[in-house]
């Protein structure tokens, strides 16, 4: 399932703006300057417990100036491999020819699209939104960038169009678990999936960047239906790259996306190297499972590969928690090993876990080590349970919802992680603060209270005199 979302409309209409807030960040700069956004910005977007993948784009416009082809070349680029656009419209101007050549365009590409008219805040309105329906548009939202209005309705209505593309994909989807093959180019991914399968699906060659595009190969296993997702290599520059290296990382986050488990193989034979952890960290944000492969461990003596597992990136955290295994594609060496480890741990990030066992354990971690305080008051908490999967996430009832230590959530996740066993399983703790079943209300008397009280108050009065 496709989910990324591109953002166009011409220069100066708050392209950016409208990107740091789905994305909640400040990664696009935003200023009163037109032409500021030239290269593709991307971030994610959380809505309603699915991620999203936003793209902010220059602005298209037949103004001509030095990058103005180069811009536009890129924004289109961004429309035709998104799932989703939005045409941003400037509400209080009137529609330019720009405007209108830009709907026409994206109307032609029959994809799903609507248009947003931003700065509603704006006392001078314009005629824009009665212009945009005699041209036949239908959905129009009303949106101020700047001051988060619309914002809400703006994220139910992607939420919305997602939920109908999702149903439409699944009557095509084939069955059985999907595993997500990672990595970046020339790792031997290619080469592992027309081992494992016993068939010549995908072109292999010495070349990085045979395999552009996500191709799906089913297979059984022991009877059961699997299937693996071959992604492009991803490169270290591919937000600045050409459009195929592009797509082919957009293509790479979708895979991760809609799979079940994410197999990541690294090079044993170039070491791990600082691409690799920026691999893992982009697949990791998406909360699925991940297993590590050491590939063409043929090519390494004993000695090296004991020198590799010393070396610092080897060692990093962002390995720590990770199964590896070593792997020869080229020799079909430890298969038998990581497939049953891809089988282990796919069943555990699915796994729900009880309350009752969820409690204890959390008892245990607590009277292990000093509960921190904030701002003077000490946390307390009161009960766990289980939240969900993908990532796994445990949900802490407390009188603080905020602000709690880092060290003190990243010391219990490694503690559950290592008494539950949820190695390679992205694991996640929300606290939350309880509401106050007496907040906002008043102690009223009972009558016999109030008796009680005015008895009281005259008795002390005659004991003064």
């Amino acid at each position: 399932m496709l989910n990324s979302i591109a953002i166009l409309g011409r220069p100066n209409v708050g392209k950016s703006s409208l990107f740091n807030k789905l994305t909640k960040s400040r990664n696009a700069i935003v200023s009163d300057f037109s032409g500021l956004t030239k290269d593709r910005n991307f971030g994610y977007a959380s809505i309603k417990d699915h991620q999203y993948l936003v793209i902010d784009t220059g602005g298209v416009g037949s103004e001509i100036t030095e990058f103005s082809s180069a811009i536009t070349q890129q924004a289109l680029i961004a429309a035709e491999d998104s799932s989703l656009i939005l045409l941003l419209i400037d509400g209080s101007e009137e529609l330019t020819s720009d405007d209108i050549d830009l709907y026409q365009y994206i109307r032609k590409m029959n994809k799903k699209f609507f248009v947003v008219l931003n700065k509603i805040d704006i006392k001078k309105r314009s005629n824009a939104k009665e212009d945009l329906l005699k041209f036949g548009c239908e959905d129009i939202l009303e949106i101020s960038a700047e001051h988060s209005r619309g914002i809400k309705e703006l994220q139910t209505f992607i939420s919305q169009q997602f939920l109908e593309l999702s149903n439409a994909a699944d009557t095509e989807d084939l069955k059985g678990t999907k595993i997500a093959v990672i990595g970046r180019p020339n790792a031997g991914k290619s080469t592992f999936i027309n081992q494992f399968t016993k068939q010549d699906r995908l072109i292999v060659s010495d070349v990085p960047g045979t395999t552009i595009d996500s191709i799906h190969v089913p297979f059984i296993f022991n009877d059961e239906n699997f299937i693996f997702i071959d992604t492009a290599g991803i490169r270290k520059k591919y937000k600045q790259s050409h459009a195929v290296e592009y797509f082919s990382y957009v293509r790479a986050m979708h895979a991760v996306d809609e799979s079940d488990i994410v197999l990541m193989l690294i090079d044993a034979s170039d070491g791990i190297v600082d691409q690799d952890l920026r691999i893992l960290n982009l697949i990791r944000g998406y909360g699925k499972p991940v297993v590590v492969a050491l590939n063409k461990i043929d090519e390494l003596s004993a000695n090296h590969l004991l020198d590799l597992k010393e070396t610092k990136k080897f060692q990093n955290s962002a390995l720590n928690d990770l199964i590896l295994v070593e792997i020869s594609a080229l020799q079909k060496r430890g298969f038998k090993k990581l497939f049953d480890t891809l089988a282990k741990v796919n069943q555990l990030a699915k796994t729900k876990f009880s309350t009752g066992k969820l409690n204890k354990l959390l008892l245990k971690f607590t009277n292990s080590t000093n509960t921190p305080s904030i701002s003077g008051r000490q946390i307390k908490m009161r009960y766990i349970h289980f939240g969900g999967i993908h990532p796994t996430k445990f949900i802490i009832h407390s009188n603080f919802s905020s602000k709690i230590p880092s060290n003190y959530k990243r010391y219990l996740i490694n503690s559950f992680r290592d008494e539950l066993k949820l190695n390679s399983v992205e694991l996640s703790i929300i606290f939350k603060k309880g509401d106050n079943p007496f907040e906002g209300k008043k102690n009223e008397l009972s009558s016999r209270q109030i008796k009680k009280k005015k008895r009281l108050i005259k008795h002390i009065k005659k004991s003064k005199k």
